[in-house]
């Protein structure tokens, strides 16, 4: 599969505060995607969930499905019941042609929760990485036999948010499950995208392509911001991501340590829409991507 570039509702339409671009039709979100020139969108909660309907929304546009967020609880249930729980999603995934499933632990998540600072996120214990990662290994396994990739998405807010932790991760695990590689996670979270990269090559498998405002990233840091408050700015500032070319991500350097990559690139830079145009802002990470793929040689 050759690289293609897609995107993630987000900038149109939050997804954890639904409320932000809640009056942003989906077909508006499709149009301008496509104009910007994207060519697959993973799901938000604006997309239907029944595969007619689904291909429906989206083959007007010409937009391919490229994934969707699976909220895990790992820590709380076995794999078993946890396949129970994925099988309706993984179905869709199935049937829209869908590669790979973007997976991430939630059970004790902060994310989405506005009143609490980031540094009450949730920690592993030492002893406690194995259990999880046999759990996710053998989701992995059983989705992988059914042609899908499960790609885990290390998270600010979450148990895998620091370079430390998407290295017991990736210890804990076994080669069917693959790493989602997130910019601008990675970035806030203290690990360098292009080390990660360097390190973990083989088992990437998905690209999320945000960039980040380091004024604003200091900021939130110093001032122990949510999540939330800290991606959506305070006041009439601007937040904590943007698109690629907008921050202080080297695009071209990520790439240039994922010689070989094949798959999505999916720019997934969630903004308060209100501050940040959606169109205009897709335009510019699109053509920052395109030029940092050539740079890289992947195109």
């Amino acid at each position: 599969m050759p690289i293609r570039i897609g995107a993630n509702p987000i900038g149109w339409s939050n997804d954890d505060l639904q409320d932000i671009g809640g009056a942003t039709p989906l077909e508006t979100c499709l149009a301008e995607a496509r104009e910007a020139g994207f060519v697959g969108m993973e799901l938000g909660h604006k997309f239907p969930r029944e595969p007619g309907a689904l291909k429906a929304a989206l083959d007007p546009f010409g937009m391919a499905c490229i994934s969707g967020w699976y909220s895990a609880e790992l820590l709380t249930r076995d794999a078993d019941a946890e396949l129970r729980r994925l099988r309706p999603h993984l179905d869709l995934l199935k049937a829209m042609g869908s590669t790979v499933l973007v997976f991430a632990e939630t059970s004790n998540a902060i994310h989405g929760d506005r009143s609490k600072p980031l540094s009450q996120r949730p920690m592993m214990a030492d002893e406690d990485w194995a259990e999880f990662g046999r759990r996710v290994t053998q989701v992995a396994e059983q989705t992988l036999a059914e042609g899908v990739r499960l790609v885990y998405h290390h998270h600010m807010g979450t148990i895998v948010e620091s370079e430390a932790d998407i290295d017991a991760f990736m210890t804990a695990t076994g080669e069917a499950a693959h790493l989602l590689l997130d910019t601008g996670h990675a970035t806030w979270g203290g690990a360098d995208p292009v080390k990660l990269a360097e390190r973990y090559r083989a088992r990437i498998s998905h690209v999320h392509a945000k960039d980040v405002r380091k004024a604003v990233m200091e900021q939130a840091r110093r001032e122990d911001w949510s999540f939330l408050d800290a991606i959506l700015g305070k006041g009439k500032e601007l937040g904590v991501y943007t698109v690629p070319g907008d921050g202080m991500v080297d695009y071209p350097a990520v790439f240039k340590a994922l010689p070989g990559y094949s798959g999505w690139v999916v720019v997934e830079a969630e903004q308060d829409p209100e501050k940040a145009h959606p169109l205009t802002y897709a335009k510019k990470g699109v053509a920052h991507l395109e030029q940092s793929l050539k740079e890289a040689g992947l195109v």
